[in-house]
């Protein structure tokens, strides 16, 4: 790799650390490329992307970034899940991982929060941005269903009674 090809990458990387709303850094030394091509789509299913790269260019593109941190883990093959919902790369790692052994979750970053081994997997354990979004329509949907439900039911029970009455008056 050249020296303008380089550049790039930092350049890139960089882009990814600020504007990732977490970071899941893990070792992947013997996945294969089909399991590696799983990771990916698995990845892609959940909003998020896998990104392996040269640890020496990652720390260069982590100077001054928000996830600065996740340094430490850079050592060894290491790749990079990452997604802007701060939990689908938490949840996509943690996954695969219970999957393949062979792929071992180093730590993280959410934002400036460093994150362990336990962190990410704490993270991975919350709800996602969808499943939030769809928990609050819900309560909010619920009260108007409800209201709507009580302005129905006394027309409906008048109604019930109007109509006995009628039977009663046309009986007698």
């Amino acid at each position: 790799m050249d020296r303008a090809q380089k550049e790039k990458v930092v350049e890139e990387l960089g882009q990814i650390f600020e504007s990732s709303g977490v970071v899941v850094v893990a070792h992947y030394a013997g996945l294969t490329v089909a399991e590696m091509q799983d990771l990916r789509a698995r990845a892609r299913e959940a909003d998020a992307s896998v990104r392996v790269a040269k640890n020496r260019l990652a720390k260069i593109a982590l100077d001054g970034k928000p996830c600065a941190s996740i340094a430490e883990h850079l050592t060894g093959m290491t790749v990079l899940t990452f997604s802007e919902d701060p939990v689908a790369a938490a949840k996509v790692s943690e996954k695969f991982a219970k999957d393949n052994q062979k792929y071992v979750i180093l730590g993280g970053a959410m934002g400036e929060t460093a994150l362990d081994r336990a962190g990410v997997k704490a993270v991975s354990e919350m709800p996602s941005r969808e499943e939030l979004i769809a928990s609050i329509v819900g309560c909010i949907g619920a009260p108007a269903s409800n209201i709507a439900g009580a302005i129905g039911a006394p027309a409906s029970n008048i109604a019930s009674i109007l109509s006995t009455i009628e039977e009663k008056a046309e009986a007698a």
